[in-house]
This record gives C-alpha cells, sequence and structure tokens, in this order.
C-alpha cells in the first residue's frame, strides 16, 4: 500500500512538471529538434531517446550540423521512485545502502549546451545534477553536478553519384559516447537515470567516464545502402586545458580516476539498410594503463584491455518499430604489483589463510536488449545480462575474521577485520545475471512515463547468502517507476 500511496503521489507530482513542459514545448523544444525542425522520431527510433535512427546516426557523424544554428539550449529532468525487494540491513547503513528507498524524489537534472556551432562544427555538453550524491554523518543528503558526456566534432562530406563519405574528428570525455549505435555501454542499456544493472562491469563500460579526454579520428564510407565505419581515438587525463571535461569531479570525492599518458581506443562496424531495416555489426577495443590510486599516479599501472563485438537490428516503419541490440566484452586486467600478491585479511572458516590476490583477472559480459514501440507512444522493452569473470580476494569484502572466525559485522568491537552487509562479496567473483522488464508511455515527444523490473539470478557470485549476512541475490529485485522529460 506504501508503493501505491507512493506511486499516485508521484503521478501527481509529474503530470504537473508535465503540463508545464507541454505548454512551453512550441518555443523551448530540445535543442535538436529545433534546429533541424525535425521531430524526435526523426532521431530517434519511436522518440525513445537516447536510441538513433539512421538519420540520427547521420546528424551525429557530421558533427551535429544538419539544419538551421538556433539557441544550443535544452534541460532534462528525472523524477523517480524505486522500491527493492528487501531492505534490511541489520549491520550497516541503511540510508546509504538503499537511498530514498520506497520515496518519490527528484532524482537528477540535467543543462544540455548542444547544437551546431559554425558550417562544420558543433557539439553536445550535458552537465548533470545528482540530488542525492552524498549522506552527510547527520543522515542529510546533499547534491551535486558535474560534467557529464561531452562530444564535440568537426566533420565534412563528400557526396558523389556512386559514394558518401563522412569523415571527422571527435573530442570527448567518455570512451564510446560519440558512438552512433546503441550496442555500446555508454548508450544501450540502464541509460535512464536510477536504473539498475550489474554490479560489476568492465572498465570500458562508463568507468573513465568524466576522467579523461579523448580526441580521434573518424570516418563512414556508404556505397548501395553499405556503410563502413572506422574510428581511432587516444585518451588522456581530463586535466589542464581539458579541465572543463572533467569538472565537478575529483580524486577525493572518488570519481576520478587517473590513466598513464595515452591510451588507444578502436571502433569498426559494418552497416546495411534494406528496405524499413536496418542492421550493424562491429568490434571495439580500448587498452588503458590505470594508475591504482589516482591520488597518487605514479609508479606502475594496472593494465586494462578491453574487446568486444557488438550487434544492432531495426526495423521502422510506422506504427511500428522495433530495435534489438547484443554485445559481448572481454576484459584482461593486468595487476600493478602493489596490487597484486597481497594477503588477504580475511581467512576461511578453519582460521586457513586465503589465496593471495591475483597478478591478472578476466571479467566477461554479454548483454542482449529488445524494445518495441507503437506509435511512437507506447513501449516495452526486455533485456538480460550476464557477467563472469575470475574469482580474486581482491574483490573480496566480506569473510571470516581471523580473530574470531566468523563473518565479523561492521558493529563488533573487537574484530579485527569487518565485513560487508548488502553489498559485501564473501566469494571474490565478480559473476552476476538477470535482466529488466520494461514498459513506458511517451504522450508527447518530450515526456516519457515508465515502469521497469529489475531481477537478479545471481549477484557477486551467488545465488544465495552473497554477502555472508544471508543476503540472497532476488533480495536485490528492484521495481523502478520514472517520469522523464526534456525541453
Amino acid at each position: 500500500m506504501a508503493v501505491l500511496a507512493n506511486a499516485r503521489r508521484m503521478i501527481r507530482w509529474t503530470l504537473l512538471g508535465t503540463m508545464l513542459i507541454v505548454a512551453s514545448a512550441a518555443q523551448a523544444v530540445p535543442s535538436f529538434a529545433r534546429q533541424t525542425g525535425q521531430n524526435c522520431v526523426a532521431c530517434h527510433a519511436g522518440g525513445n531517446f537516447p536510441e538513433l535512427t539512421p538519420y540520427g546516426r547521420m546528424f551525429k557523424l557530421t558533427g551535429y550540423t544538419i539544419g538551421e544554428r538556433t539557441i544550443p539550449l535544452a534541460v532534462m529532468g528525472v523524477v523517480s521512485l524505486n522500491q527493492t525487494r528487501n531492505t534490511s540491513d541489520p549491520y550497516g547503513d541503511k540510508a546509504a545502502d538503499f537511498p530514498k528507498d520506497g520515496d518519490v524524489i527528484f532524482q537528477t537534472g540535467s543543462l544540455f549546451i548542444a547544437g551546431k556551432i559554425a558550417e562544420n562544427f558543433g557539439g553536445f555538453a550535458q552537465v548533470t545534477y545528482n540530488n542525492y550524491d552524498t549522506l552527510d554523518a547527520n543522515g542529510k543528503w546533499h547534491g551535486h553536478s558535474g560534467a557529464d558526456n561531452i562530444d564535440i566534432r568537426y566533420a565534412d562530406r563528400f557526396i558523389s553519384s556512386d559514394r558518401d563519405v563522412i569523415f571527422g574528428v571527435t573530442l570527448n570525455n567518455n570512451p564510446q559516447a560519440q558512438d552512433v549505435w546503441n550496442s555500446v555501454p555508454a548508450w544501450g542499456y540502464n541509460t535512464v537515470p536510477g536504473s539498475s544493472g550489474p554490479p560489476v562491469t568492465p572498465l570500458i563500460a562508463g568507468g573513465l567516464a568524466q576522467s579523461v579526454a579523448g580526441l580521434g579520428a573518424y570516418a563512414q564510407f556508404n556505397k548501395n545502402n553499405q556503410s563502413l565505419y572506422g574510428e581511432i581515438s587516444l585518451y588522456g587525463n581530463a586535466d589542464g586545458v581539458f579541465r572543463f571535461m572533467s569538472a565537478g569531479h575529483s580524486v577525493d570525492r572518488g570519481d576520478l580516476q587517473k590513466v598513464k599518458e595515452l591510451n588507444p581506443y578502436f571502433r569498426l562496424a559494418y552497416s546495411r539498410d534494406w528496405g524499413a531495416s536496418n542492421a550493424m555489426i562491429g568490434m571495439y577495443a580500448m587498452r588503458t594503463r590505470l594508475y591504482p590510486d589516482p591520488a597518487s599516479p605514479a609508479g606502475e599501472t594496472t593494465r586494462y584491455t578491453d574487446v568486444g563485438v557488438d550487434a544492432q537490428y531495426q526495423y521502422l516503419l510506422d506504427p511500428h518499430t522495433f530495435t534489438a541490440q547484443t554485445s559481448y566484452t572481454r576484459e584482461r586486467i593486468s595487476y600493478a604489483s602493489s596490487v597484486a600478491g597481497q594477503t588477504p585479511d580475511f581467512v576461511d572458516a578453519d582460521g586457513n589463510p586465503l589465496a593471495d590476490t591475483n597478478a591478472s583477472d578476466t571479467l566477461n559480459i554479454f548483454r542482449l536488449k529488445a524494445t518495441y514501440i507503437y506509435r511512437a507512444k507506447y513501449g516495452t522493452s526486455l533485456s538480460y545480462f550476464n557477467v563472469t569473470g575470475t574469482p580474486n580476494t581482491l574483490n573480496q569484502t566480506s569473510g571470516y575474521d581471523p580473530a574470531t572466525l566468523t563473518i565479523a559485522p561492521p558493529s563488533s568491537a573487537d574484530a579485527s577485520v569487518t565485513s560487508t552487509p548488502v553489498s559485501g562479496n564473501l566469494l571474490g567473483s565478480p559473476g552476476s545475471r538477470g535482466g529488466t522488464v520494461e514498459a513506458f508511455w511517451m504522450p508527447w515527444q518530450y515526456v516519457r512515463f515508465g515502469i521497469q523490473y529489475t531481477y537478479y539470478a545471481r549477484f557477486n557470485g551467488a545465488a544465495s547468502n552473497y554477502d555472508g549476512f544471508g543476503r540472497n541475490a532476488k533480495d536485490n529485485d528492484t521495481l523502478f517507476l520514472y517520469a522523464w522529460g526534456a525541453y
């Protein structure tokens, strides 16, 4: 009953905001739509942002320059209600582990500076405010704003009687934020702020976002409804002249990484259009040297090698829109000597030492998603994820205390080491498996109401008692209601 009452409050709140958005839509539409004079469905599949259509991909590849230069401003906001299946937390901080769970909240807001700057020059820059960013010692939440995805481009195009070549340069702060397909982590999965997903993902899946600045060159060759895209980019730290790309993020906050020198990223994709359908198959790779301690970026680095393959299919013919994406990423991690070969604090149930931390690990993630939209108003999606990888005592945050041979909770004053309830990992395994079912309604092109249910069959390496305190994977199942609006 509490969830229903909160849902009713959420509906009343968001309907008021929606009426204000719609009342001003004629004068204050999202900047890209205002620039091109097109409806949202031209660029976004069924109007379902951020998923791009072929026209939307061309708009991005040509540097956001199609159309007439206009006021390049837009805003976005998310109101949400999150309900976790089991919020029992006998030893930890419930407010921190389940922030505002069961409450209707204003989740985030974003300001976009996006559009055509000159004939061949345009960009997309997002600044995001998180209303529930930090919980202080008195149990009070504080908001915080910072740089989000940024992509600035110079692009040109040569068209002849039998071919079309688009080429350009991109400056961005999140590997794959510059990508134009919906199968990569930056745009394909869990794109609504506050939505749930696997607890551990590869570094390329957002681990460097807003920490780095990357400069890359790309080209797409189009002929006979077929296209070949290639890109090479190099990423370094977003500091100095590029500090604006990591503004609001810091080492002290724990949301800023430090890489060594320049780190290469590669992307290749082949696509084909026929009738109302289009499809793509591609691959991507990145090699990253990351300092284990960003506060002391010196000495040896941990090396990440990410290699992935992905594919996408779209059917776009009014009143039906169907999109399917899949991706598989394999990551190999070679740890710096300061991280590898360390003796864990925990022991096993008999008091025997655990294995030293690994010198290297592998992490794999497979994702699959399908979305159907009718008349650009009513939609549903199904997604699945499976994370696997090598167990490592480095990742173990719960275990047996050598002094008591019990899984000591944080409240144990005499414990030499303590374990972490709720988010703890008893096995040191990254394994998680689950999926999300979603239904949404877009009554107007700048507003979306949605409901998601995310389920977990495996979490932190186990289906049951993954944290050592009896918490099961299914306890993290989440019901998520949201209202997403932009103008």
